[in-house]
């Protein structure tokens, strides 16, 4: 497993963490608003296929950096998968869409997150950074530790890595 998203495909990154499960609370992490917020992103997730999915990003909330006004990123979706607790996915932003994909291994979770049909470059350095920071925002939260870290200028930070990672021609 590694830290770091991978570019499997011409449009697609990949990336996996290992979880504290159990499996249940990491699968209400993903699906729950109240608990989403502290690492992602606000908003419900009607469970199922075909339901509306809303996010509604507050990165500078996330581990109370927040001045006012708060920047807000809003967009919606459709559930194409609800398998509780093993599979979600749905459309994501820009025509492209993200599976989520949990696995018991011992006492731990192994949470596989795949996004598919990214349409630029700017895309796969922009999403890529964003998972990375948002799940290990996630692996904080499930060991019920409070990160203390600048979020905002670790996500900066992480674009800057990713944009030298993903060095490649764009699809088109």
């Amino acid at each position: 497993m590694t830290e770091y998203c991978a570019f499997e495909e011409p449009n697609t990154l990949r990336i996996e963490r290992d979880l504290r499960g159990p499996i249940e609370r990491v699968w209400q992490f993903l699906t729950e608003p109240e608990r989403r917020k502290t690492w992602m992103s606000a908003g419900e997730i009607e469970p199922r296929v075909g339901g509306q999915v809303e996010h509604v990003f507050r990165n500078a909330e996330l581990i109370g950096e927040a001045t006012e006004p708060v920047d807000e990123y809003r967009f919606g979706g459709r559930v194409l998968a609800y398998e509780p607790p093993r599979l979600l996915a749905y459309t994501w932003d820009r025509g492209s869409d993200v599976t989520f994909e949990l696995t018991p291994v011992g006492d731990r979770v192994r949470l596989v997150v795949t996004h598919r049909r990214i349409a630029d470059r700017d895309g796969l350095v922009g999403y890529g950074s964003g998972w990375h920071a948002h799940l290990d925002l996630l692996v904080h939260r499930l060991a019920d530790d409070t990160p203390t870290y600048d979020f905002q200028a670790g996500m900066a930070a992480l674009q800057a890595e990713y944009a030298q990672r993903f060095r490649v021609e764009a699809p088109s």
